[in-house]
């Protein structure tokens, strides 16, 4: 769900879009209360794999997330498991919009949809966080970090979450799928994306005890208040399961501090006290003083979240060699595979 900056598509009634904008209002307006008028959809084109809209009644604002159109896997885009786990997470420590109502069937818009309370706010697609006042930036990433805790403190079991994944074996779980991954997504042979996945293999950690996760806890899916320094909302809950909370966390270590600011946004090779900008050792200390005891981070769960990453990119080129990818750039960013894996295999060595 992007910001203000965002390019987005408005839709009165009679504008063609996926769905028909009429039927949608007559429902929102019966199953709502204070809901007068009629609707203004807008799409919001960030690029979600869950289509996202704004959908307006005058000055009472609302955002509606699908499914996509046509065929998917069953398990893939669970609009429904997002509702959930933001419904539990109402009343806790964790920011999230407030969730209204989620319709499984497909009779109105051609598939399942929720809807949610609009929050305003800044979200930024760099974790320099550029845009934002260089004072307020250290304190935006201390909020960041004491909103992820705040997610792995929650008490699944009060929430109604204690079988929103499984308990145990998350990162041999997590290892194996990947694993399949790289070998379906294999087109050239890149020695240290193997090198790292049998590192990753030799040195998989002993099991702990499941934990709430986001999945993909970054700052580009987290709105910052207007003017403050914290985060208000944390968005795109779709890979939220029950797992190791040292993987939420390196996820967020990467993605800011282990790629460069062409890769993603990243901060890595900036100057990050000209910038405001808290190093990596600060942003953890800062996590691991909101939770208290938890497992350590190791060297494992980095080098986990940068095999991932390189699996991922690696898909990426694969689709771009068979002419089958969605981005007019696939072949370029497929090209980070290789960089993702030796950075990989540098942290394996660091053995922290």
């Amino acid at each position: 769900m992007p910001d203000a900056t965002a390019v987005t598509t408005q839709f009165g009634s009679g504008a063609a879009l996926p769905f028909k904008v009429p039927a949608l209002s007559d429902f929102l307006r019966k199953s709502l209360p204070d809901i007068r008028g009629e609707a203004t959809v807008t799409a919001v084109n960030g690029g979600q794999s869950n289509p996202t809209f704004f959908v307006t009644f005058g000055d009472r604002e609302l955002v509606l997330r699908k499914r996509p159109s046509g065929p998917l896997l069953p398990s893939a885009h669970a609009i429904d498991r997002e509702f959930r786990v933001q419904s539990a997470l109402q009343s806790s420590d964790v920011p999230v919009p407030r969730m209204l109502l989620y319709h499984p069937e497909a009779d109105l818009i051609g598939t399942s949809f929720y809807v949610m309370d609009r929050v305003h706010g800044r979200i930024f697609h760099d974790s320099a966080l550029s845009g934002a006042p260089r004072a307020d930036r250290a304190e935006m990433q201390r909020s960041l970090a004491r909103v992820l805790a705040a997610i792995h403190r929650t008490d699944t079991r009060t929430a109604g979450l204690s079988d929103f994944g499984k308990a145990s074996g998350f990162y041999a779980r997590q290892l194996a799928r990947w694993t399949k991954q790289l070998q379906l997504s294999r087109t050239i042979e890149i020695p240290a994306i193997d090198a790292l996945c049998t590192w990753l293999h030799d040195n998989l950690p002993a099991d702990e005890p499941a934990r709430l996760v986001h999945g993909d806890f970054r700052v580009g899916n987290v709105i910052f208040h207007p003017t403050e320094p914290r985060v208000v909302a944390v968005l795109d809950w779709e890979l939220s399961t029950l797992g190791h909370p040292m993987a939420d966390l390196a996820h967020s270590l990467v993605y800011s501090w282990y790629m460069k600011p062409e890769e993603y946004g990243g901060v890595m090779g900036l100057d990050l006290n000209a910038l405001g900008l808290l190093d990596e050792t600060a942003f953890a200390q800062t996590y691991f003083d909101a939770i208290g005891t938890v497992p350590r981070l190791t060297s494992f769960d980095i080098a986990f979240a940068l095999f991932r990453n390189a699996v991922i990119f690696q898909g990426i080129a694969a689709r771009a060699a068979e002419g089958n990818a969605a981005a007019a750039n696939a072949a370029d960013v497929g090209r980070l595979a290789p960089v993702f894996a030796e950075r990989g295999l540098d942290v394996a060595r660091q053995k922290f």
